[in-house]
């Protein structure tokens, strides 16, 4: 199993910077959001059953617009019958590594809802944004057991939605990958280089004071 980055403090204590690895925060994060992030080298072993579980009941307490939790998770383990079943609702890209993973996990979310009993179902503005929110619970309680987890949008929709007979008012959003992280030697070799976390946008060019696009001056001057 590969060694995560530890994370360290940098800098001055009222500059409130963490780091891990290459990555830097500007302001007093618990340091696993740092070490969360999405890696395709996995161990080719399988993990307990109640590990994923533990990650599915994480994704169960995410927050939705009225509780309705759209969220709907299929999964398979490394090593059960369906595994390469599994393996091939994935595009030839993500399969040429996620077959190395431990647990595959297929999101879907209903898009027609009733918002309160006895109502006339209606189409839903929030399930894909509710079950983005499902998937990041999912993903840090995996960094918090050691895994990682690595969402991908590269499957086959059609063949996902008539394998796993998902139901036609669902909304097939992302498969997962989870799995103990490995050295990158095992990918292929144009996906070597790419395998370390990825950096995030200043603050400042994704938060604005009171109207789009506002200068970010302020918010530069507060983690400089």
């Amino acid at each position: 199993m590969r060694q995560e980055p530890v994370p360290e403090s940098i800098g001055q204590t009222d500059q409130h910077q963490l780091r891990c690895g290459d990555r830097i925060a500007g302001y007093p994060v618990a340091s696993l959001f740092l070490r969360r992030w999405s890696p395709r080298a996995f161990e080719p072993v399988a993990m307990p059953l109640r590990d994923l579980l533990t990650m599915l009941e994480a994704a169960r307490w995410a927050p939705s617009a009225h509780n309705l939790q759209p969220w709907r998770f299929i999964y398979a383990m490394r090593g059960e019958p369906r595994w390469l079943d599994f393996v091939d609702l994935l595009d030839a890209f993500n399969a040429a590594w996620a077959k190395d993973a431990a647990a595959l996990v297929f999101l879907v979310s209903e898009r027609r809802t009733a918002v309160s009993d006895g109502a006339e179902p209606k189409r839903s503005r929030t399930h894909s944004f509710d079950a983005g929110a499902a998937w990041a619970q999912l993903a840090l309680q995996a960094t918090l057991l050691g895994y990682q987890a690595h969402a991908m949008a590269g499957i086959h929709f059609d063949a996902v939605r008539q394998r796993l007979a998902v139901p036609d008012d669902f909304h097939i959003e992302i498969a997962i990958a989870i799995g103990r992280r490995t050295e990158a030697s095992r990918l292929p070799l144009p996906l070597r280089q790419r395998e370390v976390p990825s950096a995030r946008k200043p603050l400042d060019k994704i938060a604005f004071a009171e109207r789009f696009g506002a200068d970010g001056e302020g918010l530069a001057g507060a983690i400089s």
